[in-house]
């Protein structure tokens, strides 16, 4: 079913598609009508992460609801946790469109979004009207018109706002499309950004009674020796986890398509290699110390589990889910759960 709906809404502009379909959902989440998306009961696969309890580690990458309109709908889909961002303390339009294309010979969008949202208090004020129970990440940006000198005092704002509505709180500084900002993962502005993003994490955690982690997004164009750099820095602050990755520069994968040759980045399937590099890099550094979210190129369940063996412990879908449906959620989580079993069974022969 989902197929025949996916080609239809594929007819539309794709921001106009992506609204539609976010309405749709909260129209029929209350009518329980998911089975018409291929939404189904998905699996428990329990799991603790960063001291957060998840009822499963599938998770809805930031950018679906960017203002968390829709959270409810969503979390009827079947995910063990839910994203909802970027967003930046001051609304702001984002660049102009039409900046999504869509790539499907290979299951892509491209996107120069630019952290288009309705502000950090409209964010808060649908959090707290969802009254949304489950593990709830907010995914924080700058705004567009804040150089990146100043960029930490956004993240500040942010964090001072959203702090006490989210399970964890990602700081993105890897998105392609805001000027300089990946600029932010490196060097002595991330050291001053990480410093002073804990500092505030500390004093917050004293005001609300609870510490909620955090956890930096990194970007899938770094080589190996910025990755170990970037690796030690995360350690040095005590990062609490790394969303590996944001979407890519590189055209890799879709030469020769149409909308190749359109800027923004590149997400879907044929992020999936250089992502998962990222991933294992980070894995191979951090030892375990940091936990580690798998986001990039996920359309199937195997992606997932690829992820998982190079060293995620959560991960989680957007492009995979515009192109295969809720019925995705289930699959992946089915993947995961067996490759356990295949693990805990060898573990007894062992």
């Amino acid at each position: 079913m989902y197929g025949i709906i996916r080609d239809l809404l594929f007819l539309m502009e794709p921001e106009r598609a992506h609204s539609t379909t976010l309405r749709l959902l909260s129209a029929t989440a209350p009518l329980g009508l998911g089975c018409l998306v291929g939404a189904r009961g998905t699996p428990a696969l329990p799991c603790k992460v960063m001291g957060i309890e998840f009822p499963n580690p599938v998770g809805l990458a930031a950018g679906m609801d960017k203002n968390a309109d829709y959270i409810t709908a969503l979390s009827r889909l079947g995910f063990g946790f839910i994203e909802v961002g970027t967003v930046t303390p001051r609304p702001q339009p984002g660049n102009t469109p039409p900046r999504v294309f869509r790539i499907p010979q290979r299951q892509a969008l491209i996107n120069r979004l630019g952290f288009n949202n309705k502000g950090v208090d409209h964010l808060v004020r649908q959090v707290r009207r969802s009254g949304y129970r489950g593990v709830l990440g907010i995914n924080i940006g700058k705004n567009t018109d804040t150089p990146v000198e100043r960029a930490v005092d956004d993240y500040v704002i942010a964090l001072r706002k959203v702090y006490a509505y989210a399970s964890y709180v990602v700081v993105n500084i890897s998105s392609p499309n805001t000027p300089r900002l990946r600029t932010l993962q490196h060097g002595l502005l991330l050291d001053e950004l990480l410093s002073t993003l804990k500092a505030e994490q500390r004093h917050l955690s004293v005001l609300n009674g609870r510490y909620v982690p955090l956890v930096i997004k990194v970007a899938p164009d770094l080589d190996n020796e910025a990755i170990d750099v970037l690796a030690q820095q995360l350690q040095e602050h005590a990062v609490d986890g790394v969303a590996a990755t944001n979407s890519t520069l590189s055209r890799e994968g879709v030469e020769g398509l149409r909308y190749m040759t359109e800027g923004g980045g590149l997400s879907g399937a044929p992020l999936l290699e250089r992502s998962t590099r990222v991933l294992q890099r980070l894995h191979a550094v951090l030892e375990d110390r940091i936990p580690l979210i798998g986001v990039g190129g996920i359309v199937y369940g195997a992606d997932a589990v690829q992820k998982m063996k190079a060293g995620a412990d959560l991960v989680q879908i957007y492009t995979g889910l515009v192109y295969r449906g809720p019925e995705l959620i289930w699959e992946i989580v089915q993947a995961l759960a067996e490759q356990c079993a295949d693990q805990a069974s060898l573990a007894e022969e062992i």
